[in-house]
C-alpha cells in the first residue's frame, strides 16, 4: 500500500516539475525580450545588413511603406549606404549635400557612416515632399497621365528621383514636358514603378525633423 502512494506521488511530483519549466517568465526579467516604454525599436528590415539586398527585389515586403522604402533603396543604390555616385550623391537613397543640409545634417561622412540616420533623413524628405506637392496629389491622383496612372507613391517617388518641381512640371504638361536625371532616369518611369504603394499614413510636414 505505501508503495502504491509513493508511486502515485512520485508521478504527481514529475508532471508537476515538467510543468513548471513551462510556466511564462516575467519579461522584466528577461532582458533579450523586454523593451522599456522609453526605448525605441530602430531596424532595417529585413535585416540590418545592406549586402543582404543587394540584387533582391524584395517581393515579400509588399506595397506597404517599409516596401516603397525599401524598394527606393534598391533602385538607387542596391541598398548600399555607403555608396558614393558619380554625381556626389550619397548613400542608400542618393541624398545631395544640400538636402542634408536642409535637414540640419551637416557632415557627409557621419550621413554616410549611419543607416539610422539615412532611413530618418529618407521620410523627412518623404513628408517634406507631400508637404509640397499637397496640391497635385490631390488633383492629379488616380488619373492617367501619358499612359501612367498617377498615385501618391508614384508622385513621391518622382520628386525624390528629380525634386517636386519636376514632378510637378511633369504633371501639369499633363507629360509632355519630360525631366529626367543625370543619367537619363525619367520621372515617368519612377511615377509608373513606385505606384501604388502605402503611403497615406505619412503626415506632410513643412519642416520635418530628424534629429
Amino acid at each position: 500500500m505505501i508503495n502504491r502512494w509513493s508511486f502515485y506521488i512520485g508521478i504527481v511530483m514529475i508532471v508537476g516539475f515538467i510543468s513548471s519549466a513551462f510556466k511564462p517568465s516575467e519579461n522584466s526579467n528577461n532582458k533579450r525580450f523586454y523593451v522599456s516604454e522609453k526605448e525605441e525599436l530602430l531596424y532595417q528590415f529585413p535585416s540590418q545588413k545592406p549586402s543582404d539586398y543587394i540584387g533582391h527585389s524584395l517581393p515579400f515586403i509588399g506595397k506597404h511603406f517599409i516596401g516603397f522604402k525599401e524598394a527606393i533603396g534598391i533602385r538607387e543604390s542596391q541598398g548600399q549606404y555607403h555608396l558614393v555616385n558619380s554625381y556626389g550623391y550619397m548613400g542608400k537613397y542618393q541624398f545631395g549635400s544640400s538636402a542634408l543640409r536642409f535637414f540640419g545634417i551637416k557632415s557627409n561622412s557621419t550621413f554616410l557612416n549611419s543607416p539610422q540616420l539615412q532611413e530618418k533623413a529618407f521620410v523627412a524628405l518623404v513628408k517634406f515632399n507631400k508637404y509640397k506637392l499637397q496640391d497635385v496629389i490631390e488633383q492629379f491622383r488616380g488619373k492617367t497621365i501619358d499612359g501612367v496612372r498617377v498615385t501618391e507613391s508614384g508622385i513621391l517617388a518622382a520628386a525624390h528621383l528629380g525634386g517636386a518641381g519636376s514632378i510637378r512640371k511633369y504633371l501639369k504638361s499633363y507629360g509632355n514636358k519630360s525631366c529626367k536625371d543625370g543619367y537619363g532616369t525619367t520621372v515617368k518611369s519612377y511615377l509608373k514603378q513606385f505606384g501604388g504603394y502605402e503611403t497615406h499614413n505619412i503626415i506632410a510636414d513643412s519642416s520635418p525633423k530628424i534629429y
